[in-house]
């Protein structure tokens, strides 16, 4: 059994995980790419790969605590085999939260490592191609990250 202590600090970690991960892709997508499009492509791309390599770093942190915290704390008010016991919302979070990882996971093996490499070769229709591509899947993301974020925040009440 988890002490009351323990469970505050895995929620207190779970939800700084969420801000952290929403919350970037809320300010990369609506706040610095509108900024970021009027650079020149050779200061854009290198810029955007500066920005989300540190990113990456932080999703990853974000995501494991996440990951770890969200299972503990539904073993802990569920008890082992009891995920049938578990209310509608908690079940969407953790499935919204797993095609969450599952993405970013695709984002980072796939068209961040083609994008770096373009930048590094000073391809900058092909970086142009990776970043649009990367692009898209965190909108994806941060469509499913709001959502559960407004289910995490309303859904005991529904």
């Amino acid at each position: 059994m988890m002490s009351p202590a323990t469970m505050a600090l895995f929620l207190v970690l779970h939800v700084l995980g969420a801000v952290i991960w929403v919350g970037g892709m809320f300010f990369a997508y609506l706040v610095l790419r509108p900024a970021a499009g009027a650079l020149d492509p050779a200061v854009r791309f290198p810029l955007w790969q500066g920005v989300l390599a540190r990113f990456f770093a932080w999703v990853w942190a974000s995501a494991v605590a996440q990951l770890v915290t969200g299972f503990a704390m539904v073993l802990v008010f569920y008890g082992l085999g009891g995920l049938a016991a578990m209310p509608a919302h908690v079940h969407l979070m953790m499935a919204v939260g797993l095609v969450m990882a599952a993405i970013f996971i695709s984002v980072f093996l796939i068209p961040w490592r083609r994008y770096r490499a373009a930048v590094a070769a000073h391809d900058w229709q092909g970086s142009g191609h990776h970043l649009n591509w990367i692009r898209r899947l965190v909108a994806a993301n941060l469509v499913l990250g709001l959502a559960v974020v407004a289910v995490a925040a309303g859904g005991r009440y529904l």
